[in-house]
């Protein structure tokens, strides 16, 4: 127990390391570590955040990429969590409980 316990904890100082590398913030580090996102978050913060979504839904309109990353399943093609990328970045979400 005390083995699995200890293996926890040097994933998780391994995964704060990654992350604080990666983004020189630490207060994005503690965002994306907790799983949070947020308006403005890159599409690599949000992949780091939450993990790779379900489902991807593209629309290319002539000024901008529009994709609709869609999390937490609950049912056929029904999604507890849709977050809405444009241009790289989170505009809005959808979620519900």
């Amino acid at each position: 127990m005390a083995l699995l316990v200890w293996s926890a904890h040097v994933k998780k100082q391994q995964r704060l390391a990654y992350l604080r590398e990666k983004y020189q913030d630490e207060d994005i580090v503690q965002k994306v570590f907790a799983g949070e996102f947020w308006r403005g978050q890159t599409e690599e913060q949000l992949r780091d955040s939450l993990g790779a979504p379900v489902a991807i839904d593209n629309k290319l309109l002539k000024t901008m990429t529009r994709e609709v990353w869609k999390y937490q399943p609950s049912g056929v093609n029904r999604y507890r969590l849709r977050i809405t990328v444009e241009n790289g970045r989170v505009a809005a979400w959808d979620q519900k409980t």
